[in-house]
């Protein structure tokens, strides 16, 4: 292999387009469905009736269930707002008729933390909300499905370091380690942008780097497929290539995200760096 991800990206339903897909050929899928919370798409309702989007979020898992591998992972990121808050769950639930639910992981997006002497640090990207009833919503959630609920995962391959460094010699299963599981709780902020029009033109969409994490937590390697069925501006693809995946696949009913997609996940292949130079 030349250690270039080969993308594949099609302009189509996803539903039709699994059905393409011969059984078991992927390893693991990364994405983020419309939510069905009225947010404004070029060339997509956004509004469906509850019960008709949850029939539709089944139509599509069930398709995903046939092209993922036993040991295969689908990772579904989706919000809420607040009032409307059972979403996220109703999902899941709707989803577990065909998935096993692994993993629950909050992707959190603003924190604010108050330090030992009294001095509060807030971070991250915070959207206000003009409310008297709700809390301003700061995470959003990224639902693990699997077959039967035993794949296994890479944990330290998005690991952090121990803050009390005696606990890698205390601790046995450390093996001499500095380096423990992150946990289910993410803090992952959007990169800082000037506008929104050019530099995120897609009204949702995550951060290539919180795809990049849910792959390297799977263990992506240079023979995995990796799939997102709602491809929007390309940020799974573009970490498809990060983390070295054999290929992409991706589908897209917008032409133009489609096109964006496209230039982005070009542009940042041009910026990873070549085998010859990871090898020198």
């Amino acid at each position: 292999m030349d250690g270039s991800t080969a993308i594949d990206l099609h302009h189509e339903d996803c539903v039709k387009g699994l059905r393409r897909l011969a059984p078991e050929s992927v390893d693991v899928a990364v994405t983020s469905p419309p939510y069905n919370l009225g947010i404004r798409y070029s060339h997509f309702r956004d509004d469906a009736a509850r019960a008709d989007y949850l029939d539709w979020s089944l139509r599509w898992a069930m398709e995903l269930d046939r092209v993922l591998k036993p040991l295969g992972a689908l990772f579904l990121n989706i919000g809420a707002v607040p009032a409307n808050p059972l979403l996220p769950h109703q999902i899941a639930l709707r989803l577990s008729e065909v998935f096993v639910l692994q993993n629950t992981i909050h992707w959190i997006k603003s924190i604010a933390i108050e330090r030992r002497n009294g001095e509060s640090l807030a971070v991250g990207h915070f959207k206000p909300l003009n409310s008297p009833r709700y809390l301003s919503d700061c995470h959003e959630y990224i639902f693990h499905f699997t077959k039967q609920g035993d794949a296994p995962l890479q944990r330290l391959a998005i690991g952090v370091p121990y803050a009390d460094k005696t606990n890698i010699a205390r601790w046995n299963h450390t093996g001499g380690r500095d380096r423990r599981c992150r946990g289910n709780n993410w803090f992952i902020p959007y990169r800082t942008i000037r506008s929104r029009a050019t530099d995120r033109p897609h009204p949702a969409t995550f951060p290539p780097e919180l795809a990049a994490m849910c792959l390297r937590l799977h263990g992506v390697n240079d023979r995995s497929v990796v799939l997102d069925p709602f491809l929007g501006l390309g940020n799974s693809a573009i970490a498809a290539q990060e983390c070295g995946a054999a290929q992409f696949i991706g589908f897209e009913i917008d032409e133009g995200y489609l096109a964006e997609a496209q230039a982005r996940i070009t542009e940042s292949s041009r910026k990873l760096p070549k085998l010859a130079d990871v090898s020198a």
